[in-house]
Parts: structure tokens; sequence; C-alpha cells
């Protein structure tokens, strides 16, 4: 179903969620939410109900012994895990009616997930600038800093998204990973990812190439290198795998080749990936854009 309008505002820059209440023999609410959320207490559903933290499709909340009524629809929040700290500042490097384009800090995700609903570079900008409307255009891994697009204003995001479906869009990065003398650059590396059976990462398999990448030796020391990347094409984690594919993985990386334990609060070892730069021709205003990290990255010692 298309999301319909909400009827209770966002909420420290989270916004609400809602559940559609199909055909059914429920005769209360209540009996419904708890089928629904077999893993939430039902004294902590009754406790919502008792609040007026739940409400239906116009904002009135329902009461434990509100009747169930099928094809209506239910707001609430959802309730927040402990929230992570990231102690890392964004930039902001343009910003207009339309375009908002953000230095993002290594380890800040760009979306609400987790224990990071509410420290994600999304809800930090929304907040900000008082605009609840702020949406990303494209992704960035957590672990990734560098150049980001927002949009400020909805009706303009899928001009936007039309760029990307069309890599109408140029994006560069750079990285220090390790050193292989017997790789040649620069080179074009092609093959085909698809995702894991038994993980949240992707992985090189044998079949026709579905990503593609650039890459470009900058500089050398020892066993270490720093590259400029130019992906022609946006498959999950393309930079990370390609390069741990040949054999020089991105330094700090937990997830490529191995997946290592998650780092938690130790924010010592960002991996050393960057979104250097984004060039395109604006489809709002016809310009021609180009916006760049101010970050560096960091040799090993």
């Amino acid at each position: 179903m298309a999301k319909p309008i909400a009827p209770i505002p966002h909420k420290g820059g989270i916004a609400p969620s809602f559940v559609g209440l199909p055909q059914g023999d429920w005769p209360l609410i209540l009996d419904f939410l708890i089928h629904r959320f077999p893993h939430v207490a039902a004294d902590d559903i009754c406790g919502r109900l008792l609040r007026g933290e739940v409400v239906d499709e116009v904002g009135n909340p329902y009461r434990v012994d509100s009747p169930y009524r099928a094809g209506t629809v239910l707001w609430y929040y959802r309730p927040q895990p402990e929230p992570l700290t990231v102690p890392f500042a964004e930039h902001i490097l343009y910003q207009d009616e339309v375009l908002l384009v953000v230095d993002k800090p290594h380890f800040l995700p760009v979306a609400p997930v987790g224990r990071y609903a509410l420290e994600n570079l999304q809800t930090r900008l929304r907040l900000r600038l008082n605009n609840p409307e702020i949406t990303p255009l494209h992704r960035l891994d957590k672990e990734t800093a560098g150049v980001i697009l927002f949009c400020q204003k909805a009706e303009h995001r899928h001009a936007y998204h039309g760029l990307f479906e069309s890599r109408q869009i140029q994006k560069t990065y750079e990285a220090i990973a390790g050193f292989r003398a017997e790789l040649s650059f620069p080179c074009v590396h092609r093959s085909r990812i698809e995702y894991r059976d038994d993980a949240f990462t992707v992985q090189e398999v044998a079949g026709e190439a579905n990503s593609e990448t650039a890459i470009e030796l900058l500089e050398r020391r020892g066993d270490y290198a720093h590259y400029r990347l130019a992906p022609h094409t946006g498959r999950k984690h393309q930079l990370r795998v390609h390069l741990a594919g040949l054999g020089i993985p991105i330094v700090n990386d937990a997830w490529y080749p191995e997946l290592m334990p998650d780092k938690g609060n130790d924010f010592s070892s960002p991996l050393q990936l960057l979104a250097r730069a984004i060039e395109f021709v604006d489809p709002v205003t016809g310009e021609a854009r180009r916006f760049e990290s101010q970050r560096e990255l960091a040799w090993p010692t």
C-alpha cells in the first residue's frame, strides 16, 4: 500500500510508523497488536495504549477497549534502542532551497537504523535545519566518509534519482589499501557481485560481470598505497569487495575479506575509504555541479 499521510509529527527527527489493519476476527485493537507484535510483552502494549501512544488515521488515541476496525491504519512511534553516540561532526559543503551537500564523517550512518535511530546523518540534518523532508539521494556506508547529497524538498527527489538511475553522476573515491607489486595500474576491475546466504555482506562469484571499478595508483608507501577509485556501477560494498578481491583490502576494513566482530564503541580504526568528489548537471537548475570532500585519509603507522 502507498504510505498514507501521518496524523502525528516527526519526533526527534524520526518519522512515525504505521500498520494497516487487515481483515481479521480480533475483537479489540489490543488483541490485534498482541498478535502482530509477538516479541513485545502484552503489558507493554497495554501501557502504550493507556498512555495514548497509538493513534488512528486522524490522530485520535486508541484505548485498551477500542474495537478492531479492518481497513484502517494505526500510527505509533517505534521504541528506540539505547543510542550509540558518534563523536564526529558532519560539515555542510553546500546548501540551497533544494539541494544539500554534506561531508560525512566515518562511523555515522546516513539514515536511522538500530542503535543509530537518533544518531545518524539524516536525523542530525533534519533537527539542525528544522526540515523533516530532508532525505538522502544515494547510499554511503556507515564506515565510509565523504560527500553525500540530500534533497530538501520531496517534490524534487525524483529528478535527482533519475541522474543516478541513468548514471549521469560521476563519483570519485579514494582509499588507503594494501599494495601488490604484481598488479598493474591503472586498471579496470570487473566481477559479478552477489549477496551471501550466511551474512549481510556480499561476495564475488563466477558469472557475467555486474560491477565495474576503475582503479588508479596515486602513491605508494611500503606495503600500502593510496588509490583513486571510479565506480561505473553502484553495487553494495563494491569498492571494498573489489579491492579485497585483488588482494589489497582497504585498511581497517572489518568486513572484507573476512567478517570481523562489530567495532561497537571503538572509533579508533576508521575504514580508510573516502567519497572524495561528486559531479553532475543539476536537473533542477541546469548548472554544472562539483563538490569535493575536505577530509583526508590516514596512512597506517
